[in-house]
């Protein structure tokens, strides 16, 4: 697994910088909801295998629609393991 991440104060970053550590601050239901989340998208993974690309989390609950995007995405790196 790897994080990436974009700074909100820098805008026109057009590419994602790694990320040492990700703090999210959150409800218990938020927290709820962003599991019921991961544990779709991970079901959607193994279902689509190699044509799975990414998911936003806004897309499936629309109540995070104005927080910060959280995107499931794979690449080579989560394919070989």
């Amino acid at each position: 697994m790897k994080l990436f991440g974009f700074l909100s104060s820098t805008p026109e970053q057009h590419a994602p910088s790694e990320l040492a550590e990700v703090t999210l601050v959150a409800s218990s239901e938020e927290l709820r909801e962003i599991a019921g989340f991961l544990l779709n998208a991970a079901q959607t993974m193994e279902q689509l295998g190699k044509n799975f690309d990414h998911m936003h989390l806004s897309d499936t609950l629309r109540q995070f629609e104005n927080s910060p995007t959280l995107v499931v995405a794979v690449g080579e790196f989560a394919q070989d393991g």
